[in-house]
């Protein structure tokens, strides 16, 4: 009555109504609740009855809960619960699980889980050669099949990921108990297990450990979520230095560990029925990541943290311009856009300003690039990056890399010192990884030869074959990136590099040779220091490269080389000679199979011949040169000690039998197709129609 005292507007007879109503509305929710409460029990084993007959039909698995029962006004309450593929081993045992449901929420039909309690859970996760008793947790359904064209033909990926978020956190529950939770892996030759003994989520705020096996190592957890407002932050630490993370070593080769990890999803926001935006950052400190396809030696990373917005509309996905990582004092912002469907379309650019380029070099993750471990380097730097392409439209990808390095100044070499090329050294010759022998590159190496006595054709062949513009460019090749990354996309592997001869310089002389992923940035990293530094000339270089490179089997180096196929030194060689030697270096082990019994060049060589030929001669470069017919294509003969047998019976067979070498530099002919096209276009204006006819 005292509220109704406050509200002097009211009269009697106005007050008498409320009474009336307010009574009426909490008598029908007291009935209803009565009624909910007589027909709940009736509902729940219908609803048990659906999830046994549902798992049963669709997934073959057994779901048997030895009692269940409501013990609250929204909690059920399940003893020794069993989840049991068919003819597999047992998933998960639990000995007593309890979950309430939030009323106000359910009144507006959105289920969400208020208290969760899990008391003595087992989660065994086994495989036996192909078999395991978790892949149904995979199996497209039908109706799941459906639905999942459905969305791809509407293609709102905001909706689709705002639903799946809005899902994950309804079921994370506000207050959660487990006691002796734990989560085991096992198949032929991996078994883990980590145990949880207890956690609690106390309003959404929570803090634990993980063990794994019995106490080989532990893991604390903390941090909040908040699943109506959809915030996660999480912190995970070791209790001990260098401990890696379960699983991944012996199943994958990888390995992983860390002193903290971090992430936070702070805000999730629906902007539009069309766009959604995730924001949030992670970092971590001190991490190592050890696989031999990364890095011979173990990545680390002593501190990084990134933050920023996604942003997901109907069709694309987008990394917001003012997102940002930073790597100890280096920092950059990218900027990644992908659009994947119809057609898949990458976009992807970096464009920073000017900062100090020792910050660059420092945050580079020890043991990533080895030859650049200790460099010293002053002046400041900018970068700019575009890129794009359509994965089912590859030639049309657009490519602009631009570096401000006008001020840059190396103070001191790394492991890779620059400056031992600008005088004799010693060049380990490898095979794969297995050192083959040591070649000292300079006047006390009988073998060495200087570049003004090479013949010049050879130079002129060699350089229109592997980098036309060595002497103009600053050690890349644009146009060459392009057309690798095109050919690798349409190969769906790596079928081509964008080499010049500064980065096979580099690769030979400076590198190891484990195929690693990282190895290539290392190389582009290097060349352009080398390139930059003016350390080492031109000239330098390409004569350096011609007395390393490998030429055949454990054949080293141009004098080498024209001494095992011709009996010649390198001043000596003519047009022919110095065609054929230009087609096998990206293949030299395969040299011989170019010739068959009598010594002479095969027909399908005669390709290289036409075209590298035609170049030269457009350009000029042959006018000093007794050129023969086909660019001398017929006179080109192999020292007689290194002919094949002839075939027995059959006359002239070589001419048409392809051995396996023969065949891979075929293929890598055709591939070369496009680069042809590509360099007599930016050579003439436009490929003629037919090279072949030129001589």
């Amino acid at each position: 009555m005292k509220i109704f005292e406050k509200l002097p507007s009211l009269t009697r007879k106005q007050k008498n109504i409320a009474w009336i109503v307010g009574g009426t509305f909490v008598f029908l929710l007291l009935m209803g609740f009565i009624g909910a409460l007589s027909v709940r029990t009736r509902m729940l084993d219908e609803a048990m009855t659906n999830v046994r007959n549902a798992l049963r039909e669709r997934y073959q698995t057994d779901f048997n809960v030895r009692t269940y029962a409501f013990t609250g006004l929204t909690t059920v309450t399940f003893q020794d619960i069993e989840v049991i593929p068919h003819q597999r081993d047992t998933l998960a045992k639990i000995a007593q699980m309890a979950v309430s449901v939030r009323l106000f929420p359910l009144l507006f039909k959105e289920v969400k889980i208020g208290h969760l309690l899990l008391q003595n859970a087992d989660l065994t996760l086994v495989k036996r050669d192909s078999v395991s008793n978790y892949d149904f947790l995979f199996k497209k359904q039908e109706k799941d099949t459906v639905t999942l064209q459905k969305s791809e033909g509407e293609r709102n990926y905001a909706a689709l990921i705002d639903g799946v978020i809005k899902q994950v956190f309804f079921k994370i529950p506000r207050d959660m108990e487990l006691k002796n939770f734990q989560l085991s892996y096992q198949d032929d030759s991996v078994q883990q297990r980590i145990r949880l003994p207890e956690a609690v989520v106390d309003d959404g705020d929570f803090e634990t450990s993980l063990f794994l096996n019995e106490h080989d190592a532990q893991w604390n957890l903390s941090g909040r979520v908040n699943p109506d407002k959809q915030q996660l932050r999480v912190e995970v630490s070791a209790e001990e230095e260098n401990v890696e993370l379960p699983f991944l070593r012996r199943k994958f080769g990888l390995g992983v560990s860390f002193d903290k990890i971090m992430f936070e999803l702070a805000q999730v926001k629906r902007v539009t029925p069309d766009s959604l935006t995730l924001a949030g950052k992670w970092s971590f400190d001190n991490l190592h990541v050890k696989h031999s396809r990364l890095s011979e030696e173990d990545i680390i990373l002593p501190d990084a943290i990134g933050e920023g917005q996604l942003n997901i509309g109907k069709a694309a996905l987008e990394l917001d311009p003012a997102s940002k990582v930073r790597v100890k004092e280096f920092e950059f912002r990218p900027y990644v856009q992908l659009i994947p469907k119809p057609d898949k379309v990458l976009w992807l650019s970096i464009h920073t300003d000017k900062f100090e380029a020792q910050k660059f070099f420092d945050a580079i993750p020890r043991g990533l690039f080895e030859t650049l471990d200790g460099i010293q380097v002053e002046g400041q730097i900018a970068y700019d990056l575009d890129f794009s392409i359509n994965f089912a439209q590859p030639d049309s990808l657009f490519f602009n890399s631009k570096m401000d390095d006008q001020e840059l100044k190396i103070v001191k070499w790394g492991k890779a010192d620059v400056s031992q090329l600008n005088a004799p050294f010693t060049y380990k010759a490898y095979e794969d990884t297995v050192l083959m022998r040591e070649i000292v590159v300079g006047a006390s190496n009988p073998k060495f030869t200087p570049l003004n006595q090479v013949a010049s054709i050879l130079k002129k062949t060699v350089l229109n074959t592997e980098d036309p513009y060595f002497y103009q460019h600053k050690g890349f090749e644009e146009e060459a990136f392009k057309l690798s990354i095109a050919t690798n996309v349409k190969e769906k592997a790596f079928k081509r590099g964008a080499s010049t001869i500064s980065m096979q310089l580099v690769k030979n002389v400076f590198l190891n040779r484990n195929k690693t992923m990282m190895r290539k940035l290392e190389e582009i990293l290097l060349v352009w220091l080398i390139e930059h530094s003016g350390q080492v000339s031109k000239d330098r270089m390409f004569e350096v490269y011609l007395n390393v490179i490998e030429w055949g089997r454990n054949v080293y180096g141009i004098h080498e080389a024209s001494s095992y196929y011709f009996g010649k030194t390198p001043a000596e060689l003519n047009v022919g000679e110095s065609l054929f030697l230009s087609s096998i270096i990206p293949r030299p082990k395969t040299g011989l199979s170019s010739f068959d019994y009598t010594g002479h060049l095969k027909p399908w060589v005669q390709r290289h011949f036409n075209t590298y030929g035609y170049i030269m001669n457009r350009l000029g470069q042959l006018q000093d040169e007794q050129v023969p017919e086909a660019y001398g294509f017929y006179s080109v003969v192999l020292e007689p000690g290194l002919r094949p047998a002839r075939p027995k019976g059959i006359v002239d067979t070589a001419f048409r039998e392809i051995d396996p070498d023969q065949e891979a530099m075929m293929q890598e002919m055709e591939r070369d197709e496009a680069r042809r096209k590509i360099l007599l276009d930016k050579l003439f204006g436009s490929e003629p129609s037919d090279v072949a006819d030129d001589n």
